[in-house]
């Protein structure tokens, strides 16, 4: 856990993030604070943000109730920090995937994969996310192939690999929606049943079921 001073540090970059317009603010906000749970993230930005509501987000998302009782906690673990050995843990990851076009990019993965746009960044868009339930897929701006030629496909170069319940049902989804397969569903010799999606950038994202 953080100590105090650093978590006071935390809560003033959280007010100056969104006075910037970070989109990634506005999804911590809309998880936490129930007054921003049906906004979008451009409403949730355009709101006034005060230290005491970003102070309330740092409580919640480390399980507390309230400032005041995250920085009890900070303090009297501080006391202790130096006999407690903490090992690093690995919490989460997101695949990153190159497009051509952000906008473009998300209207695929809305219409075809069924993931909804988390955020767009950037006027022209440089960046954005995409999410369907668990899953979360970075969308990055390039304005050249990042492959050479057609190694991606030869090598099955992956951008995501994405476990799921009912894979049968999803390609039959998939399929019935249009999208294009590197790879049709087939059951592999160690017992996965998966299939390989190729976007219109040319990235392929494997979908995994046991």
């Amino acid at each position: 856990m953080p100590n105090v001073e650093n978590l006071k540090k935390q809560a003033k970059q959280l007010v100056r993030w969104h006075r910037e317009r970070n989109y990634s603010v506005a999804a911590r906000m809309r998880a936490v604070l129930p007054r921003c749970r049906s906004m979008s993230d451009a409403e949730i930005l355009a709101q006034h943000f005060a230290l005491g509501e970003a102070q309330l987000l740092l409580a919640r998302e480390a399980g507390f109730d309230s400032w005041v009782d995250l920085t009890s906690g900070a303090a009297a673990m501080t006391d202790t920090a130096e006999t407690v050995a903490v090992q690093p843990m690995l919490i989460e990851a997101e695949a990153q995937l190159f497009v051509s076009d952000i906008r473009a990019s998300c209207t695929y993965f809305e219409g075809t994969l069924g993931f909804s746009t988390a955020f767009i960044h950037g006027e022209p868009p440089f960046y954005g996310q995409v999410t369907r339930d668990q899953v979360r897929l970075n969308l990055r701006y390039v304005c050249e192939p990042v492959f050479v030629g057609d190694v991606r496909e030869r090598e099955q170069l992956l951008g995501a690999a994405i476990r799921v319940a009912n894979v049968k049902a999803l390609f039959a989804e998939f399929k019935a929606a249009g999208a294009e397969f590197q790879q049709p569903l087939v059951r592999q010799p160690w017992g996965a049943q998966q299939f390989v999606v190729r976007d219109p950038d040319g990235n392929l994202i494997l979908f995994s079921g046991e």
